[in-house]
């Protein structure tokens, strides 16, 4: 048989009226009116039947016996706030912060995390994009994706995938009077980023020299939107331009392509390597590339 027990707001306010021994200052307390917390101490003496304070005017006064009572509810809250604490620390400890090179989060991971999420609704994801090579464990930063060499000191490092290059366009660009052979590139605008040309244009057999002055693209994102805008063609990391080739935003040129030296790795501090939600994220991390991988193929 279940115990009944008495409301839980008029212990509270009972419990915070016997500590201050005063009515106004446990209203304060609980955010509640000098009313409301009369009201409730009444009720749980009626339900007790028995006084717990002794009232002269707006003046009280705790019994005996409700002072052994506030004891034992002091405790139980005590117990109520730590295990409150605990749940709390557990959730926190459930944290998954990421920080991903942008092109790589808004392009590849974001529109992917949400099957991770749903998968893991106890894991709380935080995604930072960053391209800084900012200090992980300084930061409280689980997971880094990275884009470089795979020489990451101190850290726990795993290869991910690798990335190639080739020219896109937009359909639309010079009202579809497209290139046809590299060597017509010559004659076409070339959109620059921090990622050179020269090593396409070797491999493709065009005497071009590195495209030089006007806008310089940091951020891969605005040159390939500048790409599918109709401004230029561009030299893109097949990672990053998927969304926009599938979608008919741009064209891949020629069948010519040249493998990046760098690589996507799973960068993770030694601390953090071994979390649940660290190694759950690198398992579904894993799966999601050799599905990504395998519908190229």
């Amino acid at each position: 048989m279940a115990r009944r027990l008495p409301n839980f707001s008029a212990l509270r306010a009972f419990e915070a009226a016997a500590r201050h021994e005063n009515f106004s200052r446990a209203a304060e307390e609980l955010h509640l009116t000098h009313g409301a917390i009369s009201h409730q101490v009444r009720a749980l003496e009626e339900e007790l039947g028995r006084p717990l304070f002794v009232r002269h005017g707006r003046q009280v006064k705790i019994t005996n016996d409700g002072l052994k009572f506030a004891q034992f509810l002091g405790k139980a809250f005590a117990d109520i706030a730590a295990a409150t604490d605990a749940m709390r620390a557990a959730s926190i400890n459930q944290r998954l912060t990421i920080s991903s090179i942008p092109s790589f989060a808004a392009r590849w991971l974001a529109p992917r995390l949400g099957r991770f999420i749903e998968l893991h609704p106890d894991i709380e994801v935080v995604l930072q994009s960053s391209g800084q090579l900012q200090d992980l464990a300084r930061d409280g930063i689980d997971v880094g994706i990275r884009f470089g060499r795979g020489h990451y000191p101190g850290m726990v490092v795993l290869r991910l995938m690798g990335d190639v290059y080739y020219p896109v366009v937009s359909p639309h660009y010079r009202d579809g009077q497209l290139p046809v052979v590299p060597q017509d590139l010559t004659r076409h605008t070339l959109l620059r980023s921090v990622e050179r040309w020269t090593p396409w244009l070797h491999a493709a057999g065009v005497d071009l020299p590195e495209p030089s002055g006007g806008l310089l693209f940091e951020d891969l994102s605005m040159l390939i939107r500048s790409a599918a805008d109709g401004n230029g063609v561009a030299l893109v990391r097949h990672v990053i331009a998927m969304q926009e080739i599938r979608s008919g935003q741009l064209l891949r040129l020629f069948n010519i392509e040249t493998p990046s030296p760098d690589e996507y790795y799973f960068v993770s501090p030694p601390g953090a390597a071994s979390k649940p939600q660290v190694l759950a994220f690198r398992s579904w991390l894993l799966e999601e590339i050799e599905t990504f991988q395998r519908q190229l193929a």
